[in-house]
């Protein structure tokens, strides 16, 4: 999938939304594309793998938790010292920490890499970590609270996470399953990527757009995590780079503003700053894969 073909079904999804008023066709295509396809294509990508590749892209997941520091701490100490009081600085953190690494990651990480299982670990780990820690701090910051024992055990649950943990169990155990099986599972699967991106089309507002507040998430989200990849990472084999490097820059997800919308903590303002930045991204990428 090239770049023009993801802006293309980002605008079907947003042009579906439009014309279809009722929620519910929406719905059912999240449930879909998250339970069942998703599900699908992350298990057919990592069980296909043996336990020697897993231990060749470790580097993979010690990026995740240098990621989430990173984003958790700079945001933390710029919402503390100049936003003070400001709800906003809750859904900054929100924001910087939890990134779109599956509907827009994905897609990205195949531009540069035609086997995107490292960015396909580095998200699902991602999603175990940072859910429980960005429901607490939507809590935290608004009027509500959260019990991030059952946010953690939410995450568990969630079938996606389920199969990476599954296929990541058989890979432990040195079962391998007939091509015969697996490429059929890849193949349906595949179509999680596609759906994934008009859903996330079919989200898109403007309104309550701030330009402060979009260089706020930029930074805290994008610019930083970007650059701390590429002047540490540029020595690793192509696959762990460019998985780690897309994903540790994605703009927020949109599970992130559901959350914050929950929690009615600047969710309108957060939903127009994802929009802008998901397209920004996509230049951004865009123009390093001309380079490339």
């Amino acid at each position: 999938m090239n770049i023009a073909e993801m802006l293309a079904l980002i605008a079907v999804g947003y042009v579906l939304k439009r014309l279809i008023k009722s929620e519910k066709p929406f719905d059912y295509l999240r449930i879909l594309v998250n339970d069942v396809l998703l599900a699908l294509f992350i298990f057919g990508n990592v069980a296909s793998k043996d336990l020697n590749y897993l231990l060749s892209i470790k580097t993979v997941f010690l990026y995740v938790f240098l990621i989430i520091a990173i984003s958790l701490s700079t945001s933390y100490l710029y919402g503390r010292f100049f936003l003070k009081g400001d709800p906003w600085a809750g859904a900054l953190m929100v924001l910087s920490v939890y990134p779109n690494t599956a509907a827009l990651g994905f897609p990205i990480a195949s531009l540069f890499l035609d086997d995107i299982t490292p960015a396909i670990l580095y998200s699902t780990t991602n999603s175990m970590i940072v859910i429980p820690i960005v429901t607490f701090i939507a809590a935290h910051y608004s009027s509500g609270g959260a019990n991030v024992k059952d946010s953690f055990l939410k995450a568990l649950k969630f079938p996606p996470t389920v199969a990476n943990l599954f296929a990541l169990a058989l890979v432990i155990a040195g079962v391998r399953i007939p091509s015969q099986i697996l490429e059929p599972i890849r193949t349906v699967g595949w179509l999680s990527i596609p759906l994934l991106i008009i859903y996330f089309g079919s989200r898109i507002t403007l309104r309550s757009f701030d330009w402060r507040k979009l260089a706020e998430v930029g930074a805290f989200r994008i610019a930083i995590p970007f650059t701390f990849v590429f002047l540490t990472l540029r020595w690793a084999a192509p696959g762990v780079f460019y998985s780690v490097l897309v994903e540790a820059s994605m703009p927020p997800a949109i599970a992130a503003n559901a959350i914050l919308a929950q929690y009615r903590l600047k969710a309108e303002e957060a939903i127009s700053v994802t929009f802008v930045l998901t397209l920004l991204v996509i230049g951004l990428f865009m123009v390093l894969k001309a380079f490339l």
